[in-house]
């Protein structure tokens, strides 16, 4: 699932931003994808003889690509996984979790084999409407071997299209030594800006998060999963106070994703 998969954005865009005496970081703020340097490592997909291999996926996973559901286990978002051949080019996901449709996606690769684009829904880490959004893929290195479906082989995110706002937006507020975070797709969180650890609320994939400020406009934040690290999320704002750096490592993947987020 390409909105899953790009967990760079999903996560970073989770991050709380930091809070100080006048915090600067109290408000809304909303991520600019267009500024987003998206990660370097690729994705790997094969799709051969009718079976679907998502081999980067955390963790990976191969089901038969016969349009029927198949379970999958390991991840908190989704615990089955469709794959249907439209035809030499596309394939649509339908992702569930406990029988319910959380995303789908919808990808085609170009006819010379070396770009992709996507389409996505994702409501598996939402308890609003569905987070929606298009995005383009480049191939990395060899074409797909003789008898696999186009799709089958490495590819890196180039850039994303039409992102939905509530997948973009949170508000922060800061009281005394806690920050409060919420966001559109109902996750949020209080916790305290020394880097103990606080309860998420409304995240499958995150139980608990820490908050530590390390300078007077830089925050890091670690999210984790039953105790350990899923991603570290770096925030600085800027000296004009209306854009902010972030930098998401997502431990997972093993991928880094950048971009900027504007204050509303």
């Amino acid at each position: 699932m390409k909105s899953l998969l790009i967990g760079g954005i999903v996560l970073g865009l989770l991050a709380p931003a930091s809070a100080f005496a006048q915090s600067v970081f109290d408000g809304t703020w909303k991520a600019d994808v267009s500024s987003a340097q998206m990660p370097k490592k690729p994705d790997v997909y094969l799709l051969n003889k009718g079976m679907w291999s998502c081999r980067t996926c955390a963790p990976a996973y191969t089901v038969a690509a016969d349009g029927a559901d198949h379970p999958v286990t390991g991840h908190p978002y989704y615990d089955s996984v469709a794959i249907k051949i439209v035809d030499d080019h596309t394939i649509l996901e339908t992702d569930k979790k406990n029988g319910k449709v959380v995303a789908t996606s919808t990808s085609t690769v170009a006819p010379d084999g070396k770009t992709m684009t996507f389409e996505f829904s994702d409501s598996s880490n939402t308890n609003a409407a569905p987070v929606t959004g298009k995005g383009t893929e480049a191939r990395v290195g060899a074409a797909p071997p003789a008898g696999a479906h186009a799709i089958s082989g490495a590819w890196r995110i180039t850039g994303f299209s039409g992102y939905s706002d509530n997948g973009l937006t949170m508000t922060y507020q800061v009281e005394g030594d806690s920050l409060t975070m919420k966001n559109p797709t109902g996750q949020s969180y209080t916790a305290r800006l020394d880097g103990s650890d606080a309860p998420m609320t409304g995240d499958p994939g995150v139980t608990s998060v820490s908050v530590k400020k390390v300078s007077a406009n830089t925050i890091v934040e670690t999210d984790k999963r039953d105790g350990k690290p899923v991603a570290v999320v770096t925030m600085t704002v800027e000296s004009d106070g209306k854009s902010m750096k972030v930098s998401v490592d997502d431990k997972l993947q093993g991928k880094t994703t950048s971009f900027l987020s504007r204050k509303q």
